[in-house]
């Protein structure tokens, strides 16, 4: 991969921070139920627009993930060092669901490689606070690849849910780059299982582009995508956390995403979120439609 950095971000990646009340109150709520999100925890360029929109991703099992994806931010540790989950968790985020009026809750999680189940069952506990809390409120999870573990996938989605996502992230051929712990088909055989599972479940998944992919490279995750089933896909630009990620390689431009977007529902997704600020979660209440 080149090591050669764009000195600059072009207009389109540019972002402006929101104080207003909404995202005062997202803010306050998070503190006080001692909760973590993703929109913090992973630097997302859209924590103003969102938080201020009065919607955030929750991230559950802590905030310290055992693996050292080299794209992202998140804290990371020693499987065997990683501080045991908060069993009031659950709880709390639904609590949060309810307290922010969510019709949609999007709930994430660091990767716990020292739980025999991955989280599920703390994943599903998640889900029944929620529907507990907030009965007419849908919900997305964006899971781990739990190891690969089929039956800790079944746990999850008995507790009912209506979006199951799971990140391929990138190409294949970056893997051992980007994603060193993971593994491509092992993800693509989590969602084609969850499907498997639960057919009446949308199943999501997404990959950042700007670390030296080629456009058959994306064409051809399009294709494995969709020959696993998955109806809905989203496609952003990676940025540079901090010095300690890896660079970015390029700036795709917006006619790019664009180009992709047209692609990817010509290959038959339902949905592609497709443009420079696109994360997981970026418009994921449409995705339910």
């Amino acid at each position: 991969m080149s090591e050669s950095i764009p000195e600059r971000k072009p207009a389109w990646l540019k972002t402006t921070s929101v104080g207003n009340d909404d995202y005062l109150k997202v803010q306050k709520i998070v503190n006080g139920l001692n909760l973590h999100t993703v929109c913090k925890e992973a630097c997302c360029p859209n924590r103003g627009e969102c938080w201020g929109a009065k919607t955030a991703t929750f991230l559950i099992l802590g905030d310290t993930c055992t693996r050292a994806c080299r794209f992202c931010a998140v804290n990371h540790a020693n499987a065997k060092t990683v501080l045991p989950i908060d069993e009031n968790e659950p709880e709390h985020i639904g609590k949060a669901v309810k307290e922010l009026g969510l019709k949609h809750a999007v709930i994430t999680s660091v990767t716990r490689d020292d739980l025999a189940d991955g989280g599920a069952s703390h994943y599903a506990k998640t889900v029944e606070a929620i529907h507990k809390n907030s009965p007419e409120c849908t919900i997305e999870l964006l899971i781990s690849d739990l190891a690969g573990s089929r039956e800790a996938l079944a746990v999850i989605l008995s507790a009912g849910i209506n979006i199951l996502n799971h990140n391929v992230e990138t190409v294949e051929r970056l893997y051992p780059t980007v994603r060193p712990q993971a593994n491509y088909h092992r993800s693509l055989d989590i969602l084609r299982w969850g499907k498997e599972l639960a057919p009446n479940i949308r199943t999501k998944s997404g990959i950042m582009v700007g670390l030296s992919e080629t456009e058959e490279e994306v064409l051809q995750v399009m294709d494995d995508l969709r020959g696993n089933n998955v109806d809905i896909m989203t496609i952003g630009q990676y940025l540079r956390p901090s010095q300690l990620q890896l660079p970015v390689v390029e700036y795709v431009t917006p006619e790019q995403f664009l180009k992709y977007r047209k692609i990817g529902l010509e290959k038959g997704f339902k949905f592609v979120e497709s443009a420079p600020l696109v994360r997981s979660s970026y418009h994921a209440r449409k995705h339910i439609a």
